[in-house]
C-alpha cells in the first residue's frame, strides 16, 4: 500500500542523492501506536541503530530477509514518515544468542541484554501466539543493524 509522506519524504532524499535505488520499504516499529512513536523517536535521536525480527514470520508471509543497502522508511503511529535508514549488517541468530553489544544498539530500556530479553520475549511471545506456535529460547532471530540517513 502506498503511503504518501514515505513518497514525499522518499523524493526529498532523491533530490539530494539521486543515484540511490529507486526502491524503498516504508512500516513501523512494534505493535502498537505507542511504540512506533517512541521507537521513531529513539531512530532520530541517533539511540536506535538495530532492530530485531521474528524469522519465522518472512518464511510464513514469503517474504525476503533484510539485505545491506536496503533503504526503509520509518513511519510514526499515525503512519507519517520520519526518517530513512539504510541496512548496514543482517545476521539471523538464535534468541539466546543475541550479543549484548546488539541489545545496545537497539536502543531501547536501559540497553543491557537482560531487558532486550525481557521485551523482545514479552513481543515474540504474542507474535507467536498469532500464528498458533510457542516462544523457544532457541527461535531464530533477524539482527538488523542500520543507519539513519535522511530525516523529516
Amino acid at each position: 500500500m502506498r503511503n504518501d509522506s514515505a513518497d514525499k519524504l522518499w523524493e526529498d532524499y532523491l533530490k539530494t542523492n539521486p543515484d540511490t535505488p529507486k526502491k524503498y520499504e516504508a512500516w513501523a516499529f512494534g505493535d502498537s501506536k505507542e511504540m512506533a512513536d517512541e521507537l521513531a523517536k529513539l531512530v532520530l535521536e541517533g539511540t536506535k541503530t538495530a532492530t530485531a525480527s521474528n524469522y519465522v514470520l518472512y518464511k510464513l508471509d514469503d517474504e525476503p530477509l533484510p539485505h545491506v543497502g536496503l533503504h526503509n522508511i520509518i513511519l510514526d503511529g499515525e503512519g507519517k514518515a520520519v526518517a530513512i535508514v539504510e541496512t548496514t549488517s543482517v545476521e539471523v541468530v538464535p534468541f539466546d544468542e543475541v550479543t549484548p553489544e546488539f541489545a545496545f544498539l537497539e536502543g531501547e530500556g536501559d540497553r543491557t541484554l537482560k531487558y532486550w530479553r525481557d521485551v523482545h520475549k514479552t513481543f515474540f511471545t504474542k507474535e507467536f501466539k498469532n500464528i498458533r506456535q510457542e516462544f523457544q529460547e532457541n527461535m531464530l532471530v533477524v539482527c538488523e543493524k542500520f543507519s539513519l540517513i535522511f530525516k523529516k
